[in-house]
């Protein structure tokens, strides 16, 4: 395992790190799961931003990533990125799911983020394979991570059992 990657399970929204990411619709606006709880701790500030940011470029497409502020979150930055929807492997989502990942560490290096947190993108509402997504997510980081030294550390946050124990048995 990279010792630069780091994984636990518990509450994204309590980490004191450089930045979290969240696992966002396209509309940025706050939404179920791990999106809804950002938006709730974090509070309006986050919206806000989400909301210039909507205004200035109409939203996020999936596999891409924005940044605003944390608001009253521990971190300091909240990237948000839009997994695909699971739509039984036809729609390239394996592909899009990569790239929220890689786009949502390169959007941390153009900021000077040294820590960063990810959920598990798109294995709630979105219905990825968990397996697959944990897959794709640690080989992505991994290989970014190979390349770049500027990210000191990577952590996998895992709400749920189920995926913690699938991202230890992968790491």
């Amino acid at each position: 395992m990279n010792k630069r990657i780091k994984l636990i399970q518990g509450d994204i929204t309590q980490m004191a790190v450089d930045a979290i990411v969240n696992a966002a619709n396209s509309s940025l606006l706050g939404g179920g799961g791990v999106d809804g709880a950002i938006h709730r701790a974090g509070g309006k500030t986050i919206l806000e931003e989400c909301q210039l940011i909507r205004a200035r470029q109409g939203g996020c497409k999936t596999g891409e990533a924005v940044i605003t502020t944390a608001g009253n979150l521990p971190a300091r930055y909240v990237i948000h990125t839009v997994g695909p929807v699971w739509n039984k492997g036809n729609a390239e989502e394996e592909r899009l799911l990569s790239n929220a990942y890689e786009n949502s560490l390169r959007l941390a290096v153009e900021n000077n983020v040294r820590t960063i947190a990810f959920p598990n993108i798109s294995t709630g509402i979105y219905h990825f394979p968990k397996n697959k997504a944990a897959a794709i997510a640690i080989q992505t980081v991994t290989t970014f991570l190979e390349k770049n030294e500027s990210i000191k550390e990577v952590i996998f946050v895992c709400f749920d059992t189920e995926n913690y124990e699938l991202y230890k048995s992968l790491l």
